[in-house]
């Protein structure tokens, strides 16, 4: 099924420096009960006082993700289907490198892998530059 549209000719467009009463602008189309208006919003405004910036304590109680990454392989999908029980996956990171600590994902810090009470646990060697960080 065709459907046809209809474009406005030249002449039935009405430039937007044409002012209705009230500063308002009108483009007429090819049926006369048509008539399209500029949207007239309220103007926004600076809250009457000034407020001073929020302070950090807001951001006190976020949750972040925090992950302490040992190093990064990258391998074909066949590879991956290929792993089992006892595979061993070399990682692009010799055990003398400190490891990436990342705050949802960005570079915050750098560190060793310790053991405290039987668990894992990163101790910080070094606070990534923030030019590094991104």
């Amino acid at each position: 099924m065709a459907v046809e549209s209809e474009s406005l000719a030249p002449e039935s467009v009405v430039h937007p420096s044409a002012a209705l009463k009230g500063g308002e602008h009108a483009v007429r189309s090819p049926r006369p009960d048509v008539v399209a208006r500029v949207a007239d919003f309220a103007e926004l405004s600076a809250p009457a006082t000034p407020g001073t910036p929020a302070p950090l304590n807001r951001l006190l109680d976020v949750t972040v993700v925090v992950t302490a990454e040992l190093g990064r392989v990258t391998m074909p999908i066949s590879e991956v289907l290929n792993l089992n029980v006892h595979s061993v996956l070399e990682l692009n990171r010799s055990v003398t490198e400190p490891v990436d600590l990342l705050v949802q994902g960005v570079l915050l810090a750098r560190g060793e892998v310790v053991v405290v009470n039987d668990s894992f646990a990163v101790r910080i060697k070094e606070i990534a530059e923030p030019k590094k960080r991104g």
